[in-house]
């Protein structure tokens, strides 16, 4: 399996590892097709809904770190709409691509921050999520079940 310099550079430097105590945004997921588990914590600007820091822990492969790791500079400074649009196809790009058989880390990616914003949406009834979140969620939730089935 060859991985590109970008996902060593991630897996053994990873970025914005740890757990932020001021957090109001958090994500747990986990797949349990490969036992891959990330924890996605966010600080977002209550008054402009932007991301101002974001940190992981993930216990996984080396993929799932790397994607972990570039994810959240992908999106620290992002709107949460923003931030929700980053796809899994998105990472695999800024990455220099995933093995096929390493792929679903990406999906795990896009799984966290969409379980965040969740997160902080549910504590914001005042607020209006972006367009689009509830269906980002319920697709990746489809597409976890369908691993879980094969």
């Amino acid at each position: 399996m060859q991985y590109s310099a970008k996902v060593m550079d991630h897996f053994e430097n990873p970025r914005n590892v740890g757990v932020l105590e001021d957090a109001n945004a958090i994500g747990e997921v986990g797949n349990p097709r490969c036992g891959d588990i990330m924890k996605i914590t966010m600080r977002v600007n209550e008054d402009t809904d932007v991301v101002e820091d974001i940190n992981f822990q993930t216990f996984g492969c080396g993929a799932a770190i790397a994607v972990s790791s570039i994810l959240t500079e992908m999106v620290k400074g992002k709107s949460l709409e923003d931030a929700i649009a980053v796809g899994n196809d998105d990472v695999v790009a800024e990455l220099d691509g995933l093995p096929s058989v390493k792929v679903h880390c990406s999906v795990l990616g896009e799984e966290g921050v969409a379980a965040a914003a969740k997160y902080y949406y549910e504590r914001h009834p005042d607020k209006t999520p972006p367009e689009g979140l509830e269906e980002k969620i319920a697709r990746l939730a489809a597409l976890e079940e369908h691993e879980e089935s094969e």
